[in-house]
């Protein structure tokens, strides 16, 4: 006999015979406290047929936290520093502290589900309310991505995250400046140390950690061209580091309006005059296109803190750093360039995440494209309300 089911006072257990340890004596696993001999006798099922394909695995007393920890430990260096970066915050400050002690091969998806509605009602660390849906959909890919990685190892039979959902983000409207309003605000914070990148911000379309990354080798100034070939990032322990752009869409090259390159050229005269003035190395190359008064980078959020102290304090507030990207974006648009350029600016992976983004900014679309198919038909005539081209134009499509 393989396996049974037996009653213990008033709750079913099933008993499986799961082989014999290295003294030739039988093993067998307990799983308790069914409450019908019927649910017993599932788990026995169930549990015969992981045999069957060789998929049992035996139940660990490791928990949640050690594992995480394992984890962690294990995908440093094989995965990118800021993404590992992000895994060991959630783990360390949300993950670990509600659902380490529980044993891992009894980690539910109540457990999970639970968790996740905690987090959206009081999840923030400064005890003042939830966090976002998309902070707790970052909290679920890290779990989801761990335990993955416990079922590959053969730790777990199952990724119990597979059978929860995350919850879903709601995307906030978009707020954009209006021709005017980009150049009342350049004007506004014309003369402070944020103007040229702000002004990059609106005029390329690039993200603030694709700005922060710049080289002077990066930039052909007589071409009128900037090569976007990584990107900056500030670690959670203060560490500044570089990598890559995400997708090969990412790494891209932007031609720059005339106004930028003359911008350009006066704030590169403007490092070398303060290199000189400040008695350091000759700005060369590899130097960043923006960085501190001792070349070293700029953290990406100081940028965004700066745009958004500066927009606040001009009336602009509600428009925040990443708005400058849709700006450039929307504004391509409106005058007609192809959405085919605008993803190419913009980087991204596919043209259609270009147009379920920006298609709705752009007024007229519909109708232009109700006119163009009566155009394409011959049907002009019906604009103006030509009763007998109507009447004909109904017999064609009756006759075929």
């Amino acid at each position: 006999m393989r396996g049974h089911v037996r009653q213990r006072g008033q709750t079913w257990a099933a008993v499986v015979d799961v082989g014999r340890d290295e003294s030739g004596k039988r093993k067998q696993r307990w799983y308790s406290g069914f409450r019908t001999k019927r649910e017993a006798e599932k788990k026995l099922r169930e549990v015969l047929t992981s045999l069957d394909e060789a998929a049992y695995i035996p139940p660990s007393r490791e928990t949640v936290g050690h594992f995480l920890d394992r984890w962690l430990e294990a995908t440093a260096g094989t995965i990118a520093e800021t993404t590992h970066d992000s895994y060991t915050f959630y783990v360390q400050r949300h993950l670990v502290p509600a659902i380490g002690p529980v044993e891992l091969a009894k980690l539910t998806p109540g457990h999970l589900q639970h968790l996740y509605s905690v987090k959206l009602r009081s999840g923030r660390l400064d005890g003042k309310g939830g966090l976002s849906p998309r902070s707790v959909r970052h909290l679920h890919v890290t779990l989801h991505t761990a335990l993955a990685a416990a079922a590959r190892w053969q730790v777990v039979s199952r990724n119990v995250a597979d059978l929860v959902d995350a919850p879903k983000i709601i995307a906030r409207d978009m707020s954009t400046f209006s021709e005017h309003g980009i150049r009342e605000f350049l004007e506004a914070v014309d003369g402070t140390e944020w103007y040229v990148p702000f002004y990059l911000a609106l005029f390329t379309g690039m993200r603030r950690s694709e700005l922060l990354a710049l080289r002077w080798s990066d930039v052909d100034l007589d071409r009128g061209h900037a090569a976007v070939k990584r990107t900056v990032h500030r670690l959670r322990n203060g560490s500044i580091v570089f990598r890559g752009p995400k997708s090969a869409k990412g790494r891209r090259t932007i031609a720059l309006p005339p106004s930028t390159v003359v911008l350009l050229r006066e704030h590169q005269e403007k490092q070398r005059a303060r290199r000189v003035f400040l008695q350091s190395p000759s700005l060369s190359e590899s130097d960043l296109v923006f960085s501190r008064m001792d070349g070293s980078p700029i953290p990406p959020d100081s940028l965004s803190q700066a745009w958004r102290r500066l927009t606040r304090q001009h009336g602009f507030g509600g428009i925040r750093l990443h708005d400058a990207r849709h700006t450039h974006a929307s504004l391509l648009l409106k005058a007609g360039t192809h959405p085919k350029v605008v993803q190419e600016r913009l980087g991204h992976s596919t043209i259609g995440i270009t147009l379920d983004l920006y298609s709705h900014v752009v007024p007229g679309l519909q109708e232009a494209a109700a006119l163009a198919f009566d155009a394409q038909l011959g049907q002009t005539d019906l604009h103006k309300g030509d009763q007998p081209g109507r009447i004909a134009f109904a017999n064609r499509l009756h006759e075929t």
